[in-house]
Parts: C-alpha cells; structure tokens; sequence
C-alpha cells in the first residue's frame, strides 16, 4: 500500500513540476521572462561615479 501512495505522490510531483516548467516556457510568458531577465542590470550602481574613477581612495 504504502509503495502505491509513493508512486501516486511521485507521479503528482512530477505532473505539477513539468507544469510549471511548460507554464513558464509558454509563449505568454515571453515578455514577462524577458523583462524579468533584466531586471540586474536595472540596478543604481553601488558607488558614485568618484569611487568608481578612483578619485577618492586612500
């Protein structure tokens, strides 16, 4: 019993999990993908621009 409760789960998880892989592969998704994918570089920079330079190092 408790291997066919193991195998019923395992197929469930499977399921769900290529579910999800297909949902965010869909072509729907692209933009949302596409703008996600640059979202880091969306960041403000760490430093000023003098610390970038090196202007103000020890």
């Amino acid at each position: 019993m408790v291997g066919y409760l193991s195998a019923i789960v395992t197929a469930i998880s499977m399921a769900t999990f290529f579910g999800i892989v297909w949902w965010a592969c869909s072509r729907g998704r692209q933009g949302a993908n596409r703008e996600s994918a640059m979202l880091p570089f969306a960041l403000p920079d760490e430093f000023g621009q003098e610390q970038q330079d090196g202007a103000n190092r020890s």
